[in-house]
């Protein structure tokens, strides 16, 4: 048996537990560590939509000038999902 060392996307922190899985029997994690207040993460997911750095290059081409068609052929993500993206930060940037 394999152990793979699992640390945090933000905090680099290697107190991390097992937290179920999800639909696509991908293995989620969660933190241990009090500080970092991330939800569970998957290390490897199924599309690159999904991906975290992915969703920060939307916003930062986008502040950039990029259009909406320009930035899916240069992630190679669907515009649905650009859209999408640009919607949920508009939504958080109001509260």
């Amino acid at each position: 048996m394999a152990l793979t060392q699992v640390a945090c996307p933000l905090c680099a922190s290697q107190h991390v537990v097992r937290f179920g899985i999800n639909r696509q029997k991908k293995q989620r994690y969660q933190y241990r560590n009090t500080e970092c207040s991330k939800d569970p993460f998957i290390l490897v997911y199924a599309h690159k939509g999904y991906l975290p750095e992915t969703k920060r290059a939307i916003v930062e081409l986008t502040l950039n000038g990029s259009g909406i068609r320009d930035i899916s052929r240069v992630l190679g993500i669907s515009v649905n999902t650009v859209l999408s993206e640009l919607k949920k930060e508009a939504r958080l940037s109001k509260i």
